[in-house]
């Protein structure tokens, strides 16, 4: 007989992505391991039991003290993960959105000395106190929508000192908010101010003044770069990640977000664990993405809230054979703090079918931040992070914008609603 100290009851739909190959792929993005008329049972923060109530019934026992909570005949999912987030920085660009009513691009809006580098300058003037308290905050009402585990990129320093504060301020941040999060760095985000002219320069002090301490310390899972024409070259993109593959780290590209400028290609040439935006993609990017296995993580609300024409890839990643997740790329840029709301652009915009958006958005995106071992699937012995949903079907996350989940669970403890810490 199984022992728990939680039974949740009455599932009307268990999603449970638990079945298939990890990242999954084509066909096999649409297979969520469903149960109907479900429960879950836990103890000490983990999965012990996954089935029907028939089955909880029989097997499972609550212990002296333990609580049942009942879904109401409602939906559950695995927390979802998010693999692109930009969520560590200081003050806000609200004042953007009239610039690109106006039609300026988000280089426009750089090159001005606005944009990225206006946070940039908030972010290297703020204390650590400010940094900790406002990200906080931000990962607080993420969690409250359902979000269990997320990527942390640095990138809003630029210099190498700036780099590792930042880098040391999310074990602070995964310790009190309880998330799962995974570091990455983003030194070569974009060139900075001091190094306008000397990019190579900017490049050789990462790799000599950053690259070591990371690795000495811990300090990010990841290396990432921008590799765009006005950020960093396909030969300065591929000096750092080679330097950060021998350091330890896995490898990630921000690419052909603004034009097609082959970092795709490279992601695909160096083994990276994904390359990222990927809107300027052609069809033989997806081909050798597919062939080498690099995960596509696309941001389905980043061109929405830069007023761009195009939109992310998703069906066409999908239909090549590349396995695709899908993030917030919350940042000022885009203030998203919803993965329901990603699902729903993943959909009506990405046109994944909702099943698909699920896969990218739990398995497939622990896969491409490294925690396709600890999340996004629902299983006896894994962490007990999951979102319950009061809807009929798992579809209608994505299919009713702005969905709220009923509760949310992380390590089998229910977490506050936004602005709540006490529930």
């Amino acid at each position: 007989m199984t022992r728990a100290d939680l039974v949740i009851t009455d599932i009307g739909d268990l999603a449970t992505m638990a079945s298939g190959p990890v990242p999954r792929v084509g066909p096999a993005m649409r297979e969520l391991g469903r149960i109907s008329r479900a429960a879950l049972a836990i103890e000490g923060g983990q999965f012990v039991f996954v089935g029907t109530e028939a089955q909880c019934r029989r097997e499972v026992r609550l212990r002296a003290g333990g609580s049942r909570w009942s879904a109401g005949g409602g939906t559950v999912v695995p927390g979802f993960v998010d693999p692109h987030t930009h969520v560590l920085f200081a003050g806000d660009r609200a004042a953007e959105i009239d610039l690109k009513i106006g039609g300026a691009s988000y280089a426009d809006i750089a090159r001005q000395g606005g944009g990225l580098f206006q946070t940039v300058l908030a972010t290297r003037h703020a204390t650590t106190s400010v940094l900790l308290e406002s990200t906080e905050a931000r990962l607080r009402r993420m969690v409250a929508m359902g979000t269990t585990a997320c990527e942390v990129k640095s990138g809003y320093a630029l210099t190498p000192a700036g780099e590792l504060r930042l880098l040391s301020l999310i074990p602070i941040l995964a310790r009190d908010t309880g998330l799962r999060l995974v570091a990455t760095f983003l030194g070569a985000h974009a060139i900075p101010p001091e190094y306008s002219d000397r990019p190579d320069e900017y490049v050789s002090a990462l790799i000599s003044k950053a690259l070591p301490s990371i690795a000495r310390d811990h300090l990010a899972d990841f290396c990432d770069a921008f590799c765009e024409p006005g950020f960093f070259t396909v030969g300065q993109t591929e000096r750092l990640l080679v330097a950060a593959r021998t350091a330890g780290m896995g490898l990630k590209v921000h690419a052909d977000e603004f034009v097609r400028s082959g970092g795709a290609s490279l992601a695909a040439r160096l083994g990276c664990r994904s390359a990222e935006h990927l809107l300027e993609s052609s069809e033989g990017d997806r081909r050798v993405l597919a062939s080498a296995g690099v995960t596509a993580v696309l941001l389905p609300l980043t061109p929405f809230a830069s007023f761009a024409a195009r939109a992310s890839p998703g069906r066409e990643m999908v239909d090549a054979g590349v396995p695709v997740a899908v993030g917030s790329d919350f940042s000022p840029n885009s203030w998203v703090e919803s993965m329901p709301l990603v699902l729903s652009h993943s959909v009506y915009s990405a046109r994944l079918t909702p099943a698909e958006a699920l896969t990218a958005a739990t398995v497939n995106a622990a896969h491409a931040i490294g925690l396709s071992g600890e999340a996004g699937t629902i299983a006896v012995g894994r962490s007990a992070d999951f979102v319950a949903f009061d809807i009929p079907s798992a579809e209608h996350i994505p299919y009713r914008f702005g969905l709220t989940p009923t509760r949310v669970y992380r390590r089998g403890n229910r977490v506050p609603p936004a602005g709540d810490r006490t529930a």
